[in-house]
């Protein structure tokens, strides 16, 4: 553990604790959470029901007739001393997306916002390799980093009721992968075929923290050929590596 930055507890209810590592979205930070996730995977602590991992943090679920607040936290310090920032390498996911027309309708609006054309926004996006921080919001909505900075945007004045599952949208500057259709108030510039979150699949994520993901663009009539193979169960998204 990096003992000039250590970690900090702090109650979450009766039956919760968040161990943070920091204020600010780090890749270091992040793969600090991810190992301690990891280790208690690998040494659970009997009481604690759940873990959630956060950009910057590991929400702790226990159950507080089995485990004192005082006992798990300086249990959790302890694994956090030996379990260091060496999470394991996650999967590199290739995603295809149809930009802009009916699947991106921000796009154009991002480009003239940003002095580019359309064609170099998608290439920009498509061009980064962006870590999946977390998942949160909703099941299996992924949180991105890595996003151009050039690209950046402030989130919309007036976020939408509905956008369609599979939406590539930016918010700020995070990247994200709409999983199912929502309200958002980010901007949409493309959508994918790709189911990233399937009920009765294994997995049912498409991807997880730790994991990176890249975005291949393609042709507006490749869409509905492929949400079809999607649908069925066939898996649309490429394992780069490993």
């Amino acid at each position: 553990m990096d003992m000039s930055n250590p970690p900090h507890i702090k109650p979450c209810g009766d039956a919760a604790l968040v161990i943070e590592y920091g204020d600010t979205v780090d890749a270091a930070l992040n793969r600090r959470v991810l190992a301690l996730d990891a280790y208690l995977a690998r040494h659970p602590v009997g009481g604690i029901s759940e873990t959630v991992p956060t950009y910057r943090s590991l929400l702790v679920h226990y159950d507080p007739l089995r485990l004192d607040y005082a006992d798990l936290s300086a249990a959790l310090l302890e694994a956090a001393a030996v379990s260091g920032s060496d999470s394991a390498t996650g999967t590199r996911w290739r995603i295809p997306v149809v930009y802009g027309g009916e699947y991106g309708v921000d796009l154009a609006e991002i480009a003239a916002r940003h002095h580019m054309r359309e064609e170099e926004v998608i290439r920009r996006h498509s061009a980064g390799i962006y870590r999946v921080y977390m998942l949160g919001f909703m099941p299996g909505f992924a949180y991105l980093g890595g996003l151009d900075p050039a690209l950046a945007t402030p989130r919309r004045d007036d976020p939408r009721l509905e956008t369609p599952a599979g939406t590539i949208s930016i918010g700020g500057v995070q990247a994200g992968v709409q999983c199912l259709a929502a309200p958002s108030g980010w901007h949409l510039l493309g959508r994918t075929p790709v189911r990233t979150y399937q009920p009765g699949r294994e997995p049912m994520f498409l991807v997880e923290p730790g994991d990176e993901v890249t975005f291949a663009p393609i042709a507006a009539d490749l869409f509905a050929g492929l949400e079809a193979r999607a649908s069925a169960g066939e898996m649309i998204a490429e394992k780069v590596q490993p």
